[in-house]
């Protein structure tokens, strides 16, 4: 029984291991997904801001305005490498903390599943002890019947 103590101890653990595992997922797909909108506005201003440029692009220009222009467009361009490369990290996170779950949630399934087992052992073994109970006691019935009294 002790054993059995022992193993639901060991599924408490695991299941808030696994608690632990699934926040930690949520919160790396969190971050991954705020990355992924924070890249989308910095497009959309790059796209847009290349579109209000478009509108004037027969317009006549002063080099010095075409020239912040084209710097303000780089350093655009820059900032949303740069978001890539978040983006990447968060996905590698997500990936690693998706993971993490599984591994977790495969240990909890696993503990549990051998609760089961020794669980149904003990029960059968109890259930030996109490038929060999009632055959002894049968046993001695039958002999003190036949014995007399």
């Amino acid at each position: 029984m002790s054993s059995l103590n022992a193993l639901t101890v060991a599924v408490e653990l695991a299941t808030r291991q696994r608690d632990d595992a699934l926040r930690a997922l949520q919160g790396a797909q969190g971050a991954h997904q705020a990355a992924l909108d924070q890249m989308a506005q910095l497009q959309g201003y790059a796209d847009e801001t290349q579109n209000r440029w478009g509108l004037r692009a027969n317009a006549q220009v002063v080099p010095e305005v075409m020239y912040h222009h084209y710097q303000f467009m780089d350093r655009l361009g820059h900032a949303m490498g740069l978001q890539t490369t978040v983006v990447g990290d968060h996905e590698v996170r997500t990936r690693t903390a998706h993971q993490a779950l599984l591994a977790a949630e495969l240990r909890l399934a696993s503990l549990k599943k051998l609760t089961e087992k020794r669980r149904a052992e003990w029960e059968q073994l109890q259930a030996r002890r109490d038929q060999k109970q009632t055959d002894e006691r049968a046993a001695l019935q039958r002999r003190s019947a036949f014995n007399g009294p």
